[in-house]
């Protein structure tokens, strides 16, 4: 059965879901955001991670993070991904694309190299990491559900929780879905934010698949940006985000000439064709004989879709799947990446406007103060929401004017980048999306993983007025 465990989005419409703070964000390179509405958050110390802490240094002490070292584009020949297959397997970092977005990768149980990651993102140690595998047998070996004995008549079967494992990763993989449960020993704790959870994906990308492959180890990959910035889906974004690190980045564009030197080709062809990071669903079991599926991200896999794939399995009367939103502060450790408030933001104050604003009709209703507000505003729409407010903007794109789900995921991480580099831009607006959450499907998937992009990108604040 399908079980909204929220009638609304975690990011509701009520005003009264904010409360009024000043929140500054200290960030290089990030604009500040004050006196804005705000989810509440209830502060709390990090929780000790001994062995991450250590980890951390390690890299420190060895250099990594140098402003000397300068990151690396090549290209996607058979001898450059078997070079990058050996710098994963020797701990070091690899930027590759997936079908979602641009992920950077390592030794996923090499614990200095999984910090490598931390300490290039500047990724706080409460926001855990994805595991990349090709096969779903490689994924079982990292997560601890295992063989139980029925004592009644002595024969070994599979218990409920790997049979939901095997049926989620046979259903969905290679493909857009991240399956969290609980870890296998051998998990470095660095990699799971001390929850004692990890989190597993076979991509389907072929440039991500093959470098698995080349690398012979599970490659650990969270999204290859500096940490609450634009997820990157070209290798130009990871360029820009972290040009600066020790970091070789795959990039389709180039070609390997005769003497083995990469070379630009300006193919420019889409990369990352979902264009949003993947749908994660944690297993976990209540009992000996049910559990519970929980959507932690929305992705291109829709919570109807995961249920059908459990009715298939003839494991619907064993697993309830819930909405299990978050939204919590960077001190918080999760089971999952993508739970914080702030999130997937541009380097400009973002805010959406709400419905109630837009669907009234914005063109007759401006007031002086927010026509000159739109002067030095960027608006990303969707669907035609804020159609009215383009001649009156700094700048305007819509992610889709049909209002295709699909053609806006694949837009909304490189529209949200180029919002931040219009000249002159001080804020940016979308419109807050509104759908009813009660019956999700397939089609509906991406729009909510649009929505969720979004009101994290703005960090959850929505506004009547434009000022």
């Amino acid at each position: 059965m399908l079980i909204l465990a929220l009638t609304k989005s975690t990011f509701t419409t009520c005003t009264s879901a904010f409360t009024t703070s000043v929140l500054s964000f200290t960030r290089q390179g990030r604009g500040s955001l004050s006196q804005q509405k705000q989810f509440s958050t209830i502060k709390k110390p990090l929780t000790a991670m001994t062995q991450a802490q250590n980890d951390m240094t390690s890299v420190k002490q060895e250099g990594v993070g140098n402003e000397s070292k300068k990151a690396k584009l090549i290209s996607t020949s058979s001898q450059s991904i078997s070079e990058a297959g050996a710098r994963i397997r020797s701990g070091h970092l690899v930027s590759f694309p997936t079908e979602t977005v641009y992920g950077l990768g390592c030794h996923a149980i090499d614990p200095v190299a999984v910090a490598r990651v931390f300490e290039a993102k500047e990724r706080p140690l409460t926001d855990p990491l994805i595991v990349h595998i090709n096969e779903p047998q490689a994924a079982l070996k990292l997560w601890d559900a295992s063989y139980s004995c029925d004592e009644t008549d002595g024969n070994s079967h599979e218990n409920l929780e790997k049979k939901a494992l095997v049926a989620l990763s046979d259903g969905f993989w290679p493909g857009p879905l991240t399956i969290v449960a609980k870890a296998a020993p051998a998990v470095p704790s660095i990699i799971m934010a001390n929850t004692g959870y990890v989190a597993c994906r076979s991509p389907s990308h072929p440039i991500a698949r093959a470098l698995i492959d080349a690398s012979g180890v599970p490659i650990a990959a969270p999204s290859a940006n500096k940490f609450g910035h634009v997820s990157p889906t070209r290798a130009a974004h990871v360029m820009n985000d972290l040009g600066l690190e020790d970091v070789w980045i795959v990039d389709p564009d180039l070609v390997q000439n005769d003497a083995g030197s990469d070379i630009a080709a300006a193919k420019n062809e889409v990369v990352c064709d979902v264009g949003v990071e993947s749908t994660v669903a944690k297993v976990e079991m209540v009992s000996e004989t049910s559990g519970i599926v929980s959507i932690l991200r929305h992705g291109a896999v829709s919570s109807m879709e995961i249920m059908a794939c459990l009715e298939a399995a003839d494991l619907s009367r064993h697993f309830e799947v819930k909405e299990k939103m978050q939204s919590t502060g960077e001190n918080v450790s999760h089971v999952a990446p993508g739970q914080t408030i702030r999130h997937y933001s541009p380097n400009v104050q973002s805010f959406m406007i709400s419905h109630e604003r837009y669907s009234g009709g914005l063109e007759n209703g401006l007031g002086e103060g927010e026509l000159k507000c739109l002067e030095s505003a960027v608006i990303i729409d969707f669907g035609h929401r804020l159609s009215s407010l383009k001649e009156k903007s700094l700048a305007y794109r819509d992610l889709s004017a049909e209002g295709n789900s699909s053609t806006a995921a694949a837009n909304v991480f490189d529209t949200l980048r180029w919002s931040e580099n219009i000249e002159g831009a001080q804020r940016v607006y979308f419109p807050e999306i509104i759908i009813d959450e009660s019956n999700v499907g397939k089609e509906e998937a991406l729009v909510l993983a649009v929505k969720d992009r979004l009101t994290r990108a703005a960090s959850g604040v929505v506004i009547d007025s434009l000022e």
